[in-house]
């Protein structure tokens, strides 16, 4: 799980393909858990908070440019 410290030193770029590549990933997760028992029933949790730690720290961004 990725912290706040680790956040604020990723760039634009890295931040958005975190975001795209974690999307996917709890996508995939939501479906195999549909289909079977998943192994690890907090792995979707942690994906949900990897992604809205991105989306914060992308909105922290957007207001100190403003």
């Amino acid at each position: 799980m990725a912290k706040k410290e680790v956040m604020t030193t990723k760039t634009e770029q890295e931040l958005a393909k975190l975001l795209v590549e974690t999307r996917m990933e709890l996508r995939t997760q939501r479906f195999a858990a549909a289909g079977a028992r998943a192994k690890d029933s907090n792995t979707p949790k942690k994906l949900r908070q990897t992604v809205a730690r991105v989306l914060t720290e992308q909105h922290m961004r957007a207001l100190k440019a403003i």
